[in-house]
């Protein structure tokens, strides 16, 4: 405040933009860590505990973020008034997935007109060559059968939501459901990102699989279809990864949500 008036000084260009900037990195710590206090927002942040209130009152006026009260270690409630937690909503989280999104997708763009399709999909296979030198040692480790199980729980612990089951289709096998997809926007115009997975998917495994639907498209779930070890030599089931999305993009298929 002015302290001759004592009447709030208004925010300068460069103010409100730092204004801006800070908020934005107590949404993404909240998106990160949450559920968190506010203390601990201000301590990982160096803000005062006022600064940290505006910008949380702020935040959940916006829609971005929400309140409520932090659940009781050991299931005990403490005398006094419930700690308050902060956590990210639908709109906060759809906020930043989509600045993500147009930022990549336009990267994608200028990749595929400076050097051509194949570059996509030299780059789609290196963002999924982590996740597979992650996930290979953990599969390797246990028998055939608990794979596609193990393989969920992997996926569910990157942020996929997955989920795995028998196949409900003549021919047996498993079913792959992965319930959210951080690229679904991305892979819409650009295939390669589901297709570099899926090829993943059949090396992990070490058995030929087969998308049946995927987010991407307009799916509920992304479906994978694991043919048992052993049948995959000939036939549909062991088709090449690109060409049975193709096919699943032509049609609808049915699919078990499991």
């Amino acid at each position: 405040m002015s302290k001759a008036s004592g009447v709030p000084r208004p925010m300068t260009g460069p103010e409100r933009g730092a204004e801006t900037g800070t908020r934005a990195r107590v949404a993404r710590l909240i998106l990160e860590e949450g559920p968190i206090t506010a203390s601990a927002l201000g301590e990982r942040l160096g803000l005062t505990p006022a600064a940290i209130r505006r910008h949380l009152d702020n935040l959940t006026g916006e829609g971005m973020i929400e309140a409520r009260d932090a659940r009781p270690h050991g299931g005990r409630r403490r005398r006094g008034r419930p700690a308050r937690v902060f956590t990210i909503t639908n709109a906060g989280r759809d906020a930043f997935v989509h600045a993500y999104d147009d930022l990549a997708t336009n990267a994608l763009r200028f990749l595929a007109e400076t050097a051509g399709p194949e570059a996509v999909s030299e780059f789609a296979r290196s963002q999924v060559a982590d996740l597979e030198r992650r996930y290979k040692p953990m599969l390797d480790a246990v028998e055939p059968d608990q794979r596609v199980r193990l393989l969920a729980e992997a996926l569910s612990n990157d942020g996929y939501a997955a989920t795995a089951g028998r196949a409900p289709a003549p021919g047996g096998g498993d079913q792959l459901c992965q319930h959210h997809c951080p690229v679904a926007h991305v892979a819409a115009e650009f295939p390669q990102l589901c297709e570099a997975e899926i090829e993943a998917f059949a090396r992990l495994l070490e058995t030929p699989v087969r998308r049946l639907a995927t987010i991407a498209h307009g799916d509920g779930v992304c479906t994978t279809h694991v043919t048992p070890r052993g049948d995959g030599a000939s036939g549909e089931e062991g088709i090449p990864a690109s060409k049975a999305i193709r096919q699943a993009a032509e049609g609808p298929v049915q699919h078990k949500d499991v």
